[in-house]
């Protein structure tokens, strides 16, 4: 699917190192928010503005993912007319329309699954202010297990998904796949957006949950794994 805009693409460049074997390239429309997807992640989502509902009726009928990325600087909302579009990290995910429904708001209610990491290339603005993305899809993150070390990153894991709001979402968790465990921690637990990017861009499973030991670590102290919530 391809999207025409009548603005100057803007590169965007982003401090983490470029991962080898990418597999491919393709233009898909970007959601930049304040928000990091992770891969099989869930991701609801309230839609009012035209630009992104006219993108939703788009990828729901020609069964297309979005791109969802991480707003460096701006905003989320197009506030007024002339606005800029926000700065956005160089990585994010793609994104799928799993459902959707009407809000009593008149806003449409839909819920994402994440799939694929990408890098943005660069990025236009179409006509309706609608950011398209030319991406590079990033190879899939060798599967690892979870060593015995780790073992309890799952415990706390399974611990925050006992929360009535995460239990809603119906995560998918491979209690012994590292890469699962890694993205599932990564997006519950509560740290800034900033560092839960640091975690995505990461293509090495085993070096995420190093850092995800760290950070729980440091959060921890003496607290209890469900005051993490």
């Amino acid at each position: 699917m391809r999207y025409g805009s009548r603005c100057v693409a803007r590169v965007v460049r982003d401090r983490d190192q470029r991962a080898p074997n990418i597999v491919s390239n393709r233009e898909i429309p970007l959601f930049p928010l304040r928000t990091v997807l992770f891969p099989d992640g869930r991701l609801p989502l309230r839609i009012f503005e035209t630009r992104y509902m006219d993108m939703v009726r788009r990828c729901t009928r020609e069964s297309e993912p979005f791109g969802v990325v991480l707003i460096r600087h701006g905003q989320e909302a197009r506030a007024v007319k002339d606005a800029e579009q926000p700065d956005v990290f160089g990585v994010g995910t793609t994104a799928r329309i799993v459902d959707f429904n009407q809000l009593s708001d008149g806003m449409l209610g839909i819920v994402c699954r994440g799939e694929r990491k990408f890098r943005v290339l660069r990025t236009q603005e179409q006509a309706d202010h609608l950011l398209i993305g030319t991406v590079e899809l990033l190879p899939e993150e060798p599967a690892v297990g979870v060593s015995e070390a780790r073992r309890g990153l799952v415990d706390i894991l399974e611990e925050l998904m006992q929360h009535p709001m995460i239990q809603k979402l119906g995560l998918d968790l491979r209690r012994d796949d590292g890469r699962s465990v890694g993205w599932r921690l990564a997006e519950l637990l509560p740290i800034e957006p900033e560092i839960k990017q640091s975690l995505l861009q990461m293509q090495s499973p085993t070096e995420r949950l190093t850092e995800l030991q760290r950070l729980v670590d440091k959060l921890r102290g003496n607290r209890a794994p469900r005051d993490l919530a």
